[in-house]
């Protein structure tokens, strides 16, 4: 199947685009390629010999569903300069500086 300036127009008219006189050439080259690669893909037989790819293993076994805490290696004590009462303490900002 060949595309010819008329079907790039048209489909420029359907995507509301624009094209500019001096892009058609371009335009319609681009979208020959296009098509004849499709056509290309349409020529690969399709049979059971040859099964689609699917990356990874074919069964992959899913853990349990289970809604629990994630332990942490170290408590936010260990990670913070300073922590007390269950907060992390941080410092003043100059800019907080005279507002309380």
């Amino acid at each position: 199947m060949s595309i010819g300036r008329d079907e790039v127009l048209h489909a420029a008219r359907l995507a509301a685009l624009d094209v500019q006189e001096d892009e058609l050439p371009q335009l319609v080259a681009q979208m020959g390629r296009i098509v004849n690669f499709v056509a290309q893909l349409g020529e690969v037989p399709a049979s059971e010999a040859a099964p689609p790819f699917h990356a990874g293993p074919d069964h992959v076994a899913l853990r349990a569903d289970v809604v629990a805490p994630t332990p942490l290696t170290r408590t936010p004590a260990e990670m913070a300069p300073e922590f007390r009462e269950g907060l992390f303490v941080v410092p003043r900002l100059g800019a907080m500086e005279g507002t309380e």
